[in-house]
């Protein structure tokens, strides 16, 4: 399958009910991955996205006007802290994630970026460590999840 041409630009608040479309959609493999439909990106809230948006940047990536990824970030205390990386689950394996993480990156003046996934989320840790991530440590989040942190020095 050829990549359809992407847009990446500022997503614009008005639309976040399709990004809580969109990562709900992207997260569907995660929970059936750890057996879990209850992880907190599937649970959050229509209002709960409006204010994490509220508090955080957040890039887009566009096919023609259908949403097809997204990403959040926020600066605190000098670090890039990035979440919620999401591509529309049929077009995954196709550079969208890579592109919006670079992207988040290069939005800060940050020196480290850190971020997380969970620790069979292979698709998602190979992803990182391609872009120079490394692991930080471990974070046993509940019976079933156990969060893996990684970091990124940026001023590189």
């Amino acid at each position: 399958m050829t990549l359809p041409p992407v847009e990446l630009g500022a997503f614009p608040r008005e639309r976040a009910g399709e990004l809580l479309t969109l990562q709900r959609a992207a997260y569907v493999t995660e929970a059936q991955l750890y057996g879990d439909a209850r992880l907190p990106a599937l649970t959050e809230t229509l209002p709960e996205l409006l204010a994490e948006l509220a508090g955080s940047a957040c890039l887009a990536a566009w096919h023609g006007p259908r949403l097809v990824g997204a990403v959040r970030s926020r600066e605190v205390d000098g670090v890039l802290h990035i979440g919620r990386l999401v591509v529309a689950p049929d077009l995954q394996g196709h550079g969208i994630g890579s592109r919006l993480l670079a992207a988040a990156e290069g939005t800060s003046g940050c020196a480290t970026a850190t971020l997380f996934t969970g620790h069979l989320s292979e698709a998602n840790l190979r992803l990182y460590r391609r872009r120079g991530y490394v692991e930080t440590h471990r974070e046993q989040l509940s019976p079933a999840v156990e969060l893996v942190h990684l970091t990124k020095d940026l001023a590189r």
